[in-house]
C-alpha cells in the first residue's frame, strides 16, 4: 500500500519478516520522464510483493524509473536486481561503500576483528547464517552512479541534494530537498530509535563520524524527517540533541565498567544496559550479540580517541583499559 506524502512522493511500508526493525520505508518519487524508488528491502518474497503492489499501485513503470541506496545494509538494497532493469536502470550509491562491493571486503574482515574482540569464533560463525541480512542479502554487483557531497539528483518537482552522513556505515548519504525542507534520512535518524552504530576495525571512528554527521544535520532547515523505518517526524534538532545525550551516557557507561579492570569488547558489551530483556548474555541470540558487540567497539574507540582509554593486546585479544 502506497502512502501519499506530497506531490508525486509517496512510501511503500516493505515488511522485514524475521527482524526487529519490522519494516522498511521505501520512498518512491513520481516524474514525468523518469521515477526514483530510494531502498528497496530484503532479497526476500514478502518484500517482493509489498513493493510489486505499492508500484502497481502508483502505476510505476519500472523501465523508466531509477534507483538510490541510501547504504550497504541487506534492508535496503537486497532487491536491487529483482526490479533494476539492466542497461536502463541508474542505480545511485555512494563511493566508499562502491569499494568495498568492489573489493570483496565484507563479511570475512568483520568475523575475524570480532574474534579478535572476544567473541566466541565457533559460535560466531554458526550463529551468523541465521543473520536475515546474510539469509536474505542476495548477490549484488551492479553498474552505479556514484554520488557525493553536493551532488544535485531532480526528479519530478523534486532537487535532491546528497549530504554525506557517515556513522551508521562508512558512505551513508542522505537526500535533502531545501526548497521543500525534506529530508530522506536512511537509517542516519529514527524518531523512537538509536541507530545502531558497530565498529569492526581499528581505522575507523564510527561513533566520531557520526556525532560530527547528526551536527551537519542540525544545520539544515527541515519540516519533515523521512526515515528509512518507522514514522516521519519533524523537530529533527530536538532528536539529534537526544541521540547525542545518548551517545554521552553510552561513553560514560564504557569508562564506568573499565573502572573493574581491563577488558575486551565482548566482556564490556555484555555490561552494557540494553532495552531488550534477556536473562543472560550468553542466552542471548547471538545476532543480538554481535549487534551490542559492535556497539561496544564503536564506543571503546570513540573514548580512546579522546584519551580516556589504552587499548593493547593480550593473548591474541584486544583489551581496553582506563588511562
Amino acid at each position: 500500500m502506497a502512502e501519499e506524502i506530497a506531490a508525486d512522493l509517496f512510501r511503500i511500508e516493505i515488511p522485514l519478516p524475521a527482524t526487529p526493525l519490522r519494516s522498511l520505508n521505501s520512498y518512491v518519487v513520481r516524474g514525468q520522464d523518469r521515477n526514483l524508488i530510494i531502498d528497496t528491502g530484503l532479497n526476500h518474497p514478502d518484500c517482493r510483493r509489498a513493493l510489486r503492489s505499492g508500484l502497481r499501485q502508483l502505476g510505476i513503470d519500472l523501465w523508466q524509473t531509477d534507483f538510490f541506496i541510501t547504504h550497504l545494509h541487506a534492508d535496503h538494497f537486497s532487491q536491487i536486481s529483482s526490479f533494476a532493469k539492466p542497461g536502463v536502470s541508474r542505480i545511485y550509491f555512494n563511493r566508499p561503500e562502491a569499494e568495498l562491493i568492489e573489493g570483496d571486503l565484507g563479511i570475512g574482515a568483520m568475523l575475524r576483528y570480532a574474534i579478535l574482540s572476544g567473541f566466541p569464533a565457533e559460535e560466531l560463525r554458526n550463529g551468523l547464517s541465521f543473520h536475515p541480512g546474510i539469509r536474505f542479502g542476495g548477490q549484488w554487483k551492479p553498474d552505479l552512479r556514484l554520488m557525493a557531497e553536493g551532488d544535485l539528483l531532480a526528479v519530478g518537482g523534486y532537487e535532491f541534494r546528497c549530504v554525506e552522513t557517515p556513522g551508521h556505515t562508512k558512505g551513508h548519504i542522505c537526500l535533502y530537498e531545501p526548497r521543500k525542507r525534506l529530508l530522506v534520512a536512511g537509517d542516519h535518524l529514527f524518531i523512537d530509535i538509536s541507530p545502531n552504530i558497530q565498529l569492526w576495525s581499528d581505522t575507523e571512528n564510527a561513533l566520531g563520524d557520526y556525532l560530527a554527521s547528526l551536527d551537519k544535520i542540525a544545520g539544515l532547515e527541515i519540516d519533515l524527517v523521512l526515515p528509512g523505518h518507522r514514522r516521519l517526524f519533524g523537530n529533527h534538532r530536538q532528536r539529534i540533541a537526544e541521540l547525542k545525550e545518548h551517545h554521552r551516557q553510552r561513553a560514560e557507561e564504557v569508562l564506568t565498567i573499565l573502572a573493574a579492570g581491563g577488558q575486551d569488547a565482548y566482556q564490556v558489551a555484555a555490561r552494557m544496559s540494553w532495552d531488550i530483556r534477556f536473562s543472560s548474555w550468553e542466552r542471548l541470540h547471538v545476532a543480538q550479540r554481535w549487534f551490542a558487540t559492535g556497539e561496544a567497539i564503536a564506543h571503546l574507540k570513540y573514548v580512546q580517541e579522546q584519551g580516556l582509554v589504552r587499548r593493547e593486546i593480550v593473548d591474541g585479544r584486544i583489551f581496553f583499559r582506563l588511562s
